[in-house]
């Protein structure tokens, strides 16, 4: 009802607009670089939250002792958790346009990263064709890189989607 008069209001879908999300094939460029959002620092419960609930045993991700008395400052991440933290910080700005996720390559983990680290991602354009197979499609890889609170890099590697093209 209108707040003044009593009247109905119309569906809100018929006032919505289509707002697209995200990139389009033609948005990326061989070179083009993406700094993504700020950052996220990972906090001891994301940690053994995560941890626990993908089954990972090793007490380096749990054990505050056990890592430190294997040179660790502090309880280590669980390397699948920064994997994932640092992909997901990229999907506004490369795949939130929609598009079949094609894999994974050439993933390296350089640093550990530890309780109380902040990590940021940046990815780099790095191939792009038409799909051949799928119309409509391109073929996107960008080498994205995962940095520390002191720019050090802890993990990187290639990742590719479809991506839709504009006109299509």
């Amino acid at each position: 009802m209108a707040a003044d008069k009593g009247e109905p209001v119309a569906d809100f879908r018929e006032q919505a607009k289509l707002w697209s999300k995200g990139h389009t094939y033609e948005d990326f460029e061989v070179g083009k670089v993406f700094r993504h959002h700020w950052g996220r620092t990972i906090n001891e419960g994301d940690n053994s939250l995560f941890t626990t609930l993908t089954l990972h045993f090793n007490p380096l991700y749990y054990n505050e002792p056990y890592a430190k008395a294997h040179g660790h400052p502090r309880v280590v991440v669980n390397p699948l958790l920064v994997f994932n933290t640092v992909f997901g910080m990229t999907v506004e700005d490369l795949s939130e346009g929609g598009g079949p996720f094609l894999g994974v390559d050439a993933m390296t983990h350089h640093l550990p990263v530890h309780v109380g680290d902040t990590v940021f991602a940046e990815s780099e354009v790095v191939d792009k064709r038409t799909s051949e197979k799928f119309a409509g499609y391109g073929i996107v890889t960008w080498h994205t890189k995962g940095l520390n609170q002191d720019g050090e890099m802890v993990i990187d590697f290639r990742r590719t989607n479809l991506v839709r093209l504009r006109d299509e």
